[in-house]
């Protein structure tokens, strides 16, 4: 499982053209834990982990 770290989680984010609150929603989590992944307050683990993988392999589609 690939690590996501703050920059590269904001950057997928930004490649889907989501908003926070709706990456939030797509990932089943909340808005202020995304907002802390992004400034590096906290890391994804788990489910969260996989969900970031595959919206990085293969896109937003996968999750609808």
């Amino acid at each position: 499982m690939p690590a996501y770290d703050s920059k590269k989680i904001r950057d997928l984010r930004d490649h889907l053209q989501l908003s926070q609150a709706v990456f939030a929603a797509v990932l089943n989590t909340s808005l202020s834990t995304v907002r802390k992944w992004e400034i590096g307050d906290k890391h994804p683990s788990g489910p969260s982990l996989k969900l970031l993988s595959l919206l990085e392999r293969k896109g937003l589609e996968v999750m609808l």
